[in-house]
């Protein structure tokens, strides 16, 4: 499991400001989760995207659950927890947004704010149980992940994911990765350019 980098697939996280939070804000609790988080780059760039949408006390209500397996790297967790990433993993990010949401500690590392760290909930967790984290998740975010299972097992997780969205919840995989044909009935591709998925009731 290595490092990734923030702010990795714009186009997702673009179509996620544009398509998903609108939808979502309104409600009372907002609930994501970034299945296969590795080591927290991408569960804290949705944190941002929904912080810039829903701005100060909008954001209070989002709960991000950033979880993994891990096998190999038990510090995953510790890493997420400190939210201290190298130079290289942020150079993506906006100026401006790098400077809103980080601490330059020295040494060319960034430290995320507390505000971004106070909403994610990292646990380990194994996709292949089928036992969601919880349910009623607005949004599931599941890249980099799918790939590495076989057939059947993807196509049993997608139907675990789908089954612990809201009614109208949003469902982002990889961009080389198409939702079987077995699960057509159960979402709808929101945009043609985007692995975005709408939960169909």
């Amino acid at each position: 499991m290595a490092f990734t980098y923030f702010f990795r697939d714009m186009s997702a996280l673009q179509a996620i400001k544009g398509h998903v939070i609108p939808r979502l804000r309104s409600y009372r609790y907002i609930w994501v989760w970034d299945a296969g988080c590795a080591m927290g780059p991408e569960p804290y760039s949705l944190a941002i995207i929904f912080r810039e949408a829903l701005g100060y006390y909008g954001f209070k209500r989002v709960k991000i659950f950033a979880t993994d397996l891990d096998e190999e790297n038990r510090r995953f967790g510790q890493i997420i927890a400190k939210a201290i990433y190298p130079e290289q993993s942020v150079k993506r990010i906006p100026r401006e947004l790098l400077n809103k949401y980080f601490i330059n500690k020295g040494s060319g590392l960034y430290r995320i704010s507390d505000e971004l760290k106070r909403c994610i909930v990292f646990q380990r967790h194994n996709l292949r149980s089928l036992e969601p984290v919880r349910t009623n998740f607005g949004l599931i975010v599941c890249k980099n992940v799918l790939l590495h299972f076989k057939e059947r097992e993807r196509i049993d997780i997608i139907k675990m994911f789908h089954q612990c969205l809201i009614p109208g919840g949003f469902f982002v995989t990889e961009q080389t990765q198409q939702l079987p044909m077995e699960l057509s009935n159960l979402f709808m591709r929101v945009l043609p350019n985007v692995q975005l998925f709408q939960k169909l009731q």
